[in-house]
Order: structure tokens, then C-alpha cells, then sequence
């Protein structure tokens, strides 16, 4: 657990990346990566390629396993330094004292003291994680290619802010799966908080359908949904508020496993990030191989979001979105590990005020670049958001007497999940 001085750096650090990584990806999916001559913008081609996007995200989590290994280092080096300052040496095996002292054997068994050092659990004690068990890992990974590759289509249709508000329809997938699954128990006034919150992704894309932002135009993946440029728009920003919504059941099924095996395992939170990075990468490698000879190569699919020579080439030839892609990894990297750092030193209080202040600062760096235009519709709809996810969180009271528990009640995670985007 980090030290009470160092928690408001990681603090900042975690909310810094976790900006970063929205504000970064936004920004790569505006780049120009064809047609970039032509005087005509509607003719402009962008950088849209969500596979992609999702495999350099598990480039990012896969790195904890180069951060860890630097801790370890460090840790090594330190308490070598530390043994040599205080005068230790180490026993040779043939020293002449071990032989003399005929108690030495019935010493060391009936001693109380460890053989694991800094008291980490052996691979034995490591739950259903240990062996071959790892392996389960890949099934939480498998829910974050899904809804990271599907957040990653939708933010292709819609503003930044809109994107991450809309991310907060979370909690009612979380809620659902963790009564069905976990067998937690909701009360009433959760219960209305989580409809509270489906009522503020609702005025929220409201407010992007209402007022698109022009900025926003001129995606390939618009003709898909309406072939009216006045209606286009609309339905661009409905269908991916819609898509970015739906992730989030997967993104709550990816909570709710990573919960239950880390309930019955001692493995570091840090290091099932590192091993879903290499499951999630091996499996979203061999899905866009796959996607690439299936649809990439065909007529229909050339040049698409499935042709991986093309979005190789989008990505090595322009040097913005090569820049932004290393960026965006080792802004996951840190997410991860400043987020992990402090989780379990926070309150939940904490840790949504730090989830709200990430989404506003995404909000004024996106109106302050001009990616998108103010809405006060969807000022109301964060505004629902944040107070309902405060009240189901028990941060902010009910407004009514009856709808108070009258008992204690345990959080839905209490591990709290671990957040990867």
C-alpha cells in the first residue's frame, strides 16, 4: 500500500492517463490517413480501424509485465543494499559451524519464522489462478476485446464527452450481473438509481442526436446507417451510443469474472492485467488474421476496418497515429498501474469523484479543441448520471426517508474491479 504522501501523486497520475487515453484515441481516430490531396474534406478518409485500436490497448496492459519486472529489480536491489549495510553475511554450505551444532536441524523446523520472503504467497497457495488455471484469465480478456473493439466503433460516431458519459451505463450491468451472478443484494433505492441512470444515457445521446457536431461528419461508417445527410448524422450518434452502451455488458461481465477468480485466488491485481495484455493480444491477433482473409481480402472489405496490410500501412505511413498509438499504450500502461496503485487506498467516494473529474476534463479539452460544441441537454444528462451513480454507491443519501437502508451493505465488487480504459 503506498504511502499517505505519495497517494494524491498517483491520484493525479491515474486521472492525467486515464484523460490521456480517451483524448489520444479521439485524436487518432480524426487523422487523415487517405485522400488527404483532395479539395473536397467529405472525400478526406480517417484513421478507423477499432481492431486495431483494441490490440494496441492490450500492447499497453501487457507492458505491466515490464513494470513489474523493473519492481522486482528495484525490490532485489534494495534489500541487498539494506543486508550489506547491516553487516550480513551468508552462510557458505560448507561451513564448519553447521556441522557443530547438532540442534540445528530440530531449530529450523520448529521455527516460527517465514521462508516466503516480503510474506507473498507461494504458486501453491494462488488459488484457481495457479498452473494451468491462468489460462481462465482469457475468459475476461475475451469480454474486453469485445467491448473495448465496440466503444472503440462507437467513439468513431460520436464526441469524446459523449463517449465516456455514456460509458457510465456501467453501473446497471454491473448491478444486474453482480445480483445474478455474485448473488448480492440490491436495495430499492439502488434499484431506481440504476433506472436513473439508464434515464441519463438516454438524455445524453438525446443530445448528441439533437445537436451532431459537424466536426464529427464525414466517416466512411456513416453511409452505413442512413444515406440522408440530414438524418445520417442522427443516426450516427443513436447507433453509437447504442454500441458504446451495449460494451458495457461485456466490460460487466469482464468485472464480475475478473471478481470472482480473484475472490478465490492471492494473485497481485497488477499481474492479471499483464496476463490478460498477453491473452488479449494473442486472441485479438489470431481474430483480425482471421477477419483479414475472411473480409479483409475480399472485394467488399479492402481498405476497410478488417484489411490489416491497409491499416498497417495507415498506421506506419502516418506519423501522427504512429506517435499517438505508442502514446495511447503507455497511457494504459500508467492507467493500469496508477490505478491499481491506489484503489484499495481510496474510498469509493474517491474514486468516483476521480471518475467525474475524468470525464469533465475530457468534456472542457474537447470543447477547448473544438472536437465538439456545448450542449446544456447534455449538461443534464451528466448531471442525472453523477447523482444517481453517487446515490447507488451510497456517496449521496436518498431524497426520501423510506428509500434510506436501515442496515449496513456490502459494495457490489468489494475488490473493486479492475478498469483497464
Amino acid at each position: 500500500m503506498p504511502s499517505n504522501a505519495l497517494i494524491p501523486f498517483l491520484v493525479g497520475m491515474m486521472l492525467l492517463t486515464g484523460v490521456c487515453n480517451t483524448l489520444l484515441t479521439k485524436y487518432q481516430d480524426n487523422q487523415c490517413v487517405r485522400n488527404c490531396d483532395d479539395p473536397n474534406p467529405a472525400k478526406h478518409i480517417r484513421f478507423e480501424q477499432p481492431v486495431l485500436q483494441t490490440a494496441q490497448m492490450f500492447v499497453g496492459e501487457a507492458g505491466c509485465w515490464l513494470v513489474m519486472g523493473l519492481m522486482s529489480l528495484y525490490s532485489r536491489f534494495i534489500s541487498r543494499k539494506s543486508a550489506s549495510s547491516n553487516g550480513y553475511q551468508p552462510v557458505e554450505a560448507n561451513d564448519a559451524t553447521a556441522d557443530s551444532d547438532p540442534n540445528a536441524d530440530a531449530a529450523s523446523v520448529t521455527s516460527e519464522d517465514t521462508l516466503l520472503p516480503n510474506g507473498k504467497p507461494s504458486s501453491r497457495s494462488r488459488g484457481v489462478l495457479r498452473g494451468f488455471g491462468t489460462l481462465l484469465l482469457a475468459l475476461p480478456a475475451i469480454c474486453d476485446i469485445l467491448g473495448t473493439t465496440l466503444m472503440n466503433v462507437g467513439l468513431l460516431m460520436v464526441a469524446a464527452s459523449i463517449y465516456q458519459m455514456t460509458r457510465g451505463a456501467l453501473v446497471l450491468f454491473v448491478g444486474l450481473f453482480s445480483v445474478v451472478f455474485l448473488h448480492r443484494k440490491l436495495h430499492l433505492f439502488q434499484w431506481l438509481s440504476l433506472v436513473g441512470v439508464v434515464l441519463g444515457v438516454a438524455v445524453v445521446g438525446l443530445a448528441g442526436a439533437i445537436q451532431p457536431d459537424a466536426r464529427a461528419k464525414g466517416t466512411s461508417l456513416s453511409t452505413l446507417v442512413a444515406e440522408d445527410p440530414a438524418a445520417a448524422e442522427a443516426v450516427r450518434v443513436v447507433l453509437g451510443v447504442a454500441l458504446i452502451a451495449g460494451a458495457q455488458i461485456f466490460t460487466a461481465t469482464q468485472f464480475v469474472l475478473e471478481e470472482y477468480l480473484l475472490e478465490r485466488s492471492s494473485i497481485d491485481p497488477i499481474e492479471v492485467v499483464g496476463w490478460e495484455g498477453l491473452f488479449g493480444l494473442a486472441v485479438t491477433l489470431i481474430g483480425m488474421l482471421i477477419l483479414h482473409f475472411a473480409i479483409g481480402r475480399t472485394d467488399a472489405g479492402r481498405l476497410g476496418p478488417f484489411d490489416v496490410v491497409e491499416g498497417y500501412r495507415q498506421m506506419v505511413d502516418n506519423k501522427v497515429v504512429l506517435v499517438s498509438s505508442f502514446l495511447i499504450m503507455i497511457s494504459i500502461g500508467g492507467f493500469n498501474f496508477f490505478g491499481l496503485s491506489v484503489t484499495r487506498s481510496v474510498s469509493a467516494t474517491s474514486r468516483s469523484t476521480i471518475d467525474t473529474c475524468r470525464t469533465l476534463f475530457i468534456w472542457i479539452v474537447s470543447l477547448g479543441l473544438g472536437w465538439e460544441t456545448f450542449k446544456w441537454l447534455q449538461v443534464l444528462g451528466f448531471a442525472m448520471l453523477v447523482y444517481f451513480t453517487f446515490v447507488f454507491n451510497g456517496i449521496v443519501q436518498p431524497p426520501f426517508a423510506f428509500l434510506r437502508p436501515r442496515e449496513e451493505y456490502e459494495e457490489l465488487l468489494p475488490a473493486e474491479p479492475i478498469e483497464h480504459l
